[in-house]
């Protein structure tokens, strides 16, 4: 038996280099950032070095990043404070967006009377631009617009340009939750007009428990969580200086070795489509995951043809060979509830088979995907 972990959509796995740079703040920088002393100017000076390397990377002014806890709290942040400090009325979203973005929407809704749409999908996921514009025509509401760059169960990628334009176009607000795409993909915040973005470290070989919201400076935004005058005012609470240390020199190396990375990462997701499709008759792939144009590299979210009652021992099984993957988001996988995403844009016949979905990092191998197609596939045969 192998252990084989292919669920990093999920989280993945600190680089070395992130360890040892923890490791070092950790013992050094032990001040606390809003002390007037030497040691607390050093450990802030740390991170707003940090902060000017993160807006760097993604062309904007380092005022515009502001440090979290992570992508959930940063996606609270900005929806709610939209609400709340900028008179937004209605939010238009999806019905496949991340929990963090559709239980806020749906807490809104029911405290603050927010008028919600959601876009029209067509059957792998991916927007009706003309539905979506249609909604942006109505301009009797402050809008804020809410999609995510990639889902992150079955890897559909939104046009975040045209998004941004047409949300420019009729004058909405535009928040993007870059999770599954910030470290993955070149962003340049400064040819593309949205607003708002959500990050979060964990989902680039950074440490959990840390990230930023992107928020574009003259939009009136203010704090959702009160205390002292951390983040310029708009996240009290000391900051974590040895996470945000780790994020960033993650997401430096990340952007570093792009090219070379998503090369290696991209011939693993073929290779791994490959085999699944010469090994298991029936085999489908979910969303637009299949499509290399319109999927992230990076994940497959693949519908197995075994019965519902086979199904319900896949992910023990697979657990049981030492294979690491999801059925959906890790956020919901201990719920016992089905995928929202999937029951969006299955048919009932596919719904009641099992869809598991495999994510991949540049620590993965060939001889791994080797290993879990022929677990697999003894299980599907079996």
């Amino acid at each position: 038996m192998k252990n084989v972990y292919f669920d990093s959509a999920a989280t993945t796995q600190l680089r070395p280099e992130v360890i040892k740079c923890i490791t070092e703040v950790l013992e050094t920088e032990y001040g606390n950032p809003s002390s007037t002393h030497a040691y607390g100017r050093s450990a802030k000076s740390l991170i707003e070095i940090a902060r000017k390397e993160v807006a760097a990377i993604l062309n904007v002014t380092a005022a515009e990043i502001v440090f979290t806890s992570g992508g959930t709290e940063a996606d609270n942040l900005i929806i709610n404070s939209c609400v709340r400090d900028c008179q937004v009325t209605r939010i238009i979203s999806s019905k496949i967006e991340h929990h963090a973005v559709l239980y806020c929407i749906n807490q809104l809704k029911e405290t603050h009377n927010i008028i919600v749409e959601y876009v029209n999908l067509d059957s792998c996921g991916h927007l009706d631009y003309g539905h979506f514009e249609e909604l942006l025509k109505d301009d009797t509401h402050k809008t804020l617009v809410t999609l995510m760059h990639i889902n992150n169960e079955i890897g559909n990628v939104l046009d975040i340009e045209r998004t941004a334009h047409l949300c420019k176009k009729y004058n909405a607000y535009f928040h993007s939750d870059t999770v599954q795409s910030v470290g993955h993909f070149e962003l340049d915040f400064s040819k593309i007009p949205l607003d708002f973005a959500a990050v979060a470290a964990h989902k680039f070989h950074g440490p959990k428990g840390a990230g930023f919201a992107f928020i574009r400076k003259n939009t009136g935004l203010k704090p959702l969580i009160f205390g002292g005058d951390q983040e310029r005012g708009l996240r009290a609470g000391t900051e974590a200086v040895y996470a945000i240390a780790g994020m960033v020199e993650a997401l430096k190396i990340s952007y570093q070795n792009l090219e070379e990375e998503k090369a290696y990462i991209t011939s693993l997701k073929t290779y791994f489509k490959k085999s699944l499709i010469e090994n298991i008759q029936g085999v489908k792939f979910n969303g637009g995951c299949e499509d290399d144009e319109k999927s992230t590299y990076t994940l497959l979210n693949v519908c197995l043809p075994v019965s519902p009652e086979k199904g319900m021992m896949l992910l023990f099984q697979l657990d049981l060979k030492g294979i690491a993957c999801s059925k959906g988001s890790a956020c919901q996988s201990g719920s016992g509830k089905g995928s929202h995403v999937l029951t969006e844009i299955l048919s009932e016949e596919d719904m009641s088979k099992p869809s598991i979905r495999f994510s991949f990092s540049s620590f993965n191998t060939t001889d791994e995907i080797d290993y879990v197609i022929k677990v697999l596939k003894e299980f599907c045969l079996g």
